[in-house]
């Protein structure tokens, strides 16, 4: 029933998100191609919760963006993104980060206001990714473990493997673009959450809550208009 609603929720997102390319409304269509790069802040809906410090991943990626209405338009990008966590272990002086590479596709409606000079948006849309590379960096050995002083300490995420290399959920940002003739350089940041787990979630599994992505981004980009 959890994974039905979520595909519902991603199937209703695309379905908006297509819907208002669509409006019978005459206006000069645009295409825009372009990179972006940035840091994305990272963190993991994990229940049983694991506390976790505030950390730094990076994001680039390829963007395309296609606005054929006033107001209007369609963004597809190509990322590629880390993500990931960073486990607090509270007075003991253990580190212990676990980094997720993702491949992420997400595509967003792009509802945007202002002059032919600066321009306020808002993207919002579903967004699949694909973990292509993981790995952990830590100055304990995690087949033999220290004595933590900390209760309720959940030890077996250091041996985990990863149950879901696919990822999906919902993304949303708003920004602001400098436009100089063909040329566009924009500001955003933006919010991920993850409706999909990377752990198993049956009753029996470590974390039978969830074990989502989440976080947030902020990126710079620049666009070149086609046409």
């Amino acid at each position: 029933m959890k994974k039905l609603r979520n595909i519902c929720v991603i199937m209703a997102l695309a379905c908006m998100t297509t819907a208002m390319a669509q409006r019978d409304i005459t206006f000069d269509r645009e295409l825009s191609v372009g990179v972006k790069g940035g840091v994305t802040i990272p963190s993991m809906a994990f229940s049983p919760s694991i506390q976790q410090n505030t950390w730094v991943g990076y994001t680039t990626g390829l963007v395309f963006r296609y606005t054929e209405e006033k107001i209007f338009g369609l963004i597809a990008e190509l990322n590629f993104s880390q993500r990931g966590w960073d486990e607090n272990f509270g007075n003991d002086p253990y580190h212990y980060r676990h980094m997720l590479d993702y491949i992420e596709i997400p595509f967003l409606a792009h509802i945007y206001f202002g002059s032919d000079v600066v321009r306020g948006f808002v993207n919002i849309g579903p967004q699949i990714g694909i973990l292509y590379h993981d790995n952990f960096n830590a100055d304990f050995d995690v087949n033999n473990l220290p004595a933590f002083t900390e209760e309720n300490r959940i030890n077996e995420v250091y041996n985990l493997p990863i149950a879901n290399r696919f990822d999906y959920g919902i993304t949303g940002g708003v920004g602001v673009e400098l436009r100089l003739k063909r040329h566009i350089i924009l500001l955003e940041g933006r919010y991920y959450f993850g409706l999909g787990d990377i752990y198993g979630n049956r009753k029996a599994d470590v974390f039978s809550g969830s074990s989502a992505n989440r976080g947030f981004m902020v990126n710079i980009a620049y666009l070149f208009r086609i046409w």
